[in-house]
């Protein structure tokens, strides 16, 4: 990422157009990828400042993805693979998460490092009985697919507590469902947490947002566990009639729903959508830059009154 944005690659021209027209005082990215010192984040964050728009505060942890394990985590009988990592990446910290902000950010908890099986009500794969792909690969499987972590924003009004996550596909797996199983539990995740069964409950307000890759209805995964978040009396879903948030080509899977904003049910939100403007729609040219798109996925946002 980098290397792109030093060469003025066009996809980052279209993020920043698409950034800075919607212009929000808190953004949450995936696929950004992470370095140690933040060199990427930084270079990103200085275009945004380039065009406008001024992010004193920046975040991030080091991502699950690309962290190697030397074992085969996917069953095809290699191993150093990019699937064979902790999160599937072809090298360390590819495509992990970041924030940016107008105001300081507190101390965050990070689930990342927990491992799947020492989830509450944990769904391991299995085949004719055994763990699937291995006992030992089970042992050392984290759950998150890239992160999981609850940030404090501190707004001068009043702090706002942000559950973050980009969870991995339901798909590119056999029939033990390794990678649906596990998408349901990175979603399910946020309903232990709010129950108090794993880390801190997080302090109202707060909002849940992030990746989860998983539509309600359509496309492959196991619905229920989008369907069981969603239906949870503690959020509120300002985006309930919003339409989809990503682009995949049909004919399959298509246009779903898989990006989500999901504030506390104690806020006041004063609008929110997805930002997908229609071809007859002057800011459509936002999107993308000398033909690149900025990416597949499509910004969700709400405007949230203190």
């Amino acid at each position: 990422m980098l290397r792109d944005i030093s060469r003025a690659d066009p996809q980052i021209k279209a993020i920043t157009q698409v950034v800075t027209h919607l212009a929000p005082d808190v953004l949450f990215l995936q696929g950004v990828d992470y370095d140690a010192d933040l060199l990427g984040a930084l270079a990103l964050r200085d275009h945004f400042t380039e065009n406008g728009l001024h992010y004193p505060h920046i975040f991030a942890l080091t991502p699950n993805t690309g962290l190697p394990t030397g074992l085969d985590m996917n069953g095809d009988g290699r191993t150093h693979k990019a699937s064979d990592a902790q999160g599937f990446g072809r090298f360390r910290g590819a495509s992990g998460m970041l924030v940016l902000s107008r105001w300081p950010v507190g101390e965050a908890q990070d689930f990342t490092p927990l491992l799947w099986r020492d989830l509450p009500e944990a769904k391991l794969p299995y085949v004719d009985g055994k763990p699937f792909p291995s006992g030992a690969a089970q042992a050392a499987q984290r759950l998150s697919s890239t992160g999981h972590w609850i940030l404090p924003v501190n707004h001068p009004n009043r702090t706002l507590t942000l559950m973050l996550f980009a969870a991995g596909p339901p798909v590119f797996d056999g029939p033990e469902d390794l990678n649906g199983l596990r998408n349901a539990d990175e979603i399910r995740l946020w309903s232990h947490v709010l129950d108090g069964k794993l880390g801190s409950p997080p302090d109202m307000p707060f909002v849940l947002m992030g990746g989860a890759n998983l539509d309600p209805d359509r496309g492959e995964g196991r619905h229920k566990a989008i369907q069981q978040l969603l239906s949870d009396p503690r959020l509120q879903d300002p985006h309930a009639t919003a339409g989809p948030t990503v682009d995949w080509r049909e004919p399959t899977p298509g246009d779903l729903r898989v990006d989500y904003l999901l504030p506390s049910a104690d806020l006041t939100i004063k609008a929110a959508g997805v930002f997908w403007p229609q071809p007859s729609d002057p800011l459509q040219s936002l999107l993308t830059f000398k033909d690149t798109p900025a990416s597949r996925h499509h910004m969700v946002w709400a405007d949230i009154d203190f």
